[in-house]
């Protein structure tokens, strides 16, 4: 595998990924995330260059401490050819097996551009929608292995335009906004992002403030996401909040009721808001101004949400975004 390092080549992967969105939806955010500044310390590999068959990011190894943390150690995956991702599973060490990790895919035929997987009416555990032969040939690898397996699915979200909040006007252009120059080699500094509350056209709800989330902030975070409430996934999301853009209304009391995060596939995510404060738009607020610094710096604006939770599913189409065919995937390889 060739690790893509030169701006050059990473700018035509990202279009070359462009091409068959949305199957590309999570490798593609996280190529234009290494590609700017690459603070989440991520890779991208491809099997063979300029002609590709398979596309793969991970975290980079040395990044990789806790051999039980499946929430940092986050893969993407698209490939053009099945039997080159069988190989570098069985044939390479592209993919750590001795380490938790969770693989992130997208609907689609390989290949991508206007064929679609198998359809959701078959059995869960065939993981249907997902590139043809990803979840079969990652389900045998494990089980070779002796390792743990669990799917998790999702409804992809896609907003052509940023977000834009009940009641509010169209908002003027954004300067770029720059992520946060981290631990990678890729990209170049950029300047610092302006600051959320600087904001004039963010219509905020009277007596709350759009700020950026703070590390002091954690804790909450950890303790409202379903998928948390420990130790590790507290780490994670201090990372992220360290590291990458997010957004959050704060209550007068300087707590915040209403929250998003990006996570370093460039997904919205970890969307939240206080039981107490829901029902009044806070969500697209949020996204709204998160919204207009991706779509500033070209970047797909997308979100998954779980089948089942109608209400999220509800705010995040009612600011423009649109659902995916098919069924976002996440694998979450851990040992027995």
């Amino acid at each position: 595998m060739l690790i893509l390092t030169c701006p050059g080549q990473l700018q035509l992967l990202e279009e070359a990924l462009r091409r068959s969105l949305p199957a590309t939806l999570p490798v593609l955010g996280t190529v234009m995330t290494v590609a700017r500044g690459n603070p989440a310390a991520h890779e991208v590999l491809v099997d063979s260059w300029p002609h590709f068959g398979v596309v793969l990011t991970r975290l980079r190894p040395e990044e990789q401490r806790d051999p039980g943390d499946f929430y940092a150690n986050q893969l993407t995956v698209y490939y053009r050819d099945e039997g080159a991702w069988r190989a570098l599973l069985g044939g390479t060490e592209a993919v750590g097996w001795s380490r938790a990790f969770q693989m992130h895919g997208k609907p689609g035929m390989a290949g991508g551009g206007g064929g679609w997987g198998t359809p959701p009416a078959q059995a869960d555990s065939a993981a249907p929608g997902m590139q043809e032969g990803m979840y079969e040939a990652v389900r045998e690898a494990a089980d070779a292995k002796g390792l743990r397996l669990e799917t998790y699915r999702y409804q992809a979200l896609l907003s052509p335009q940023p977000p834009q909040p009940r009641g509010a006007a169209a908002p003027p252009p954004l300067p770029p906004r720059a992520l946060p120059v981290g631990k990678g080699d890729a990209g170049s500094p950029r300047p610092p992002a302006p600051s959320l509350s600087a904001l004039p056209h963010c219509r905020v709800p009277p007596g709350l403030r759009l700020a950026p989330v703070s590390p002091s902030h954690v804790p909450l975070l950890n303790a409202t996401w379903s998928f948390g409430g420990n130790a590790r996934s507290r780490r994670f999301l201090l990372g992220l909040v360290r590291a990458l853009p997010s957004a959050c209304l704060l209550g007068p009391r300087g707590r915040p009721v209403s929250w998003s995060l990006l996570d370093p596939l460039g997904c919205l995510s970890h969307g939240y808001t206080l039981p107490a404060w829901r029902g009044q738009g806070l969500s697209g607020v949020i996204l709204g101004a998160l919204g207009r610094g991706l779509h500033a710096r070209g970047f797909p604006i997308y979100c998954g949400v779980l089948p089942h939770n109608t209400p999220s599913q509800r705010a995040v189409r009612s600011v423009g975004f649109l659902p995916q065919p098919g069924t976002f995937y996440t694998l979450v390889v851990t040992p027995q």
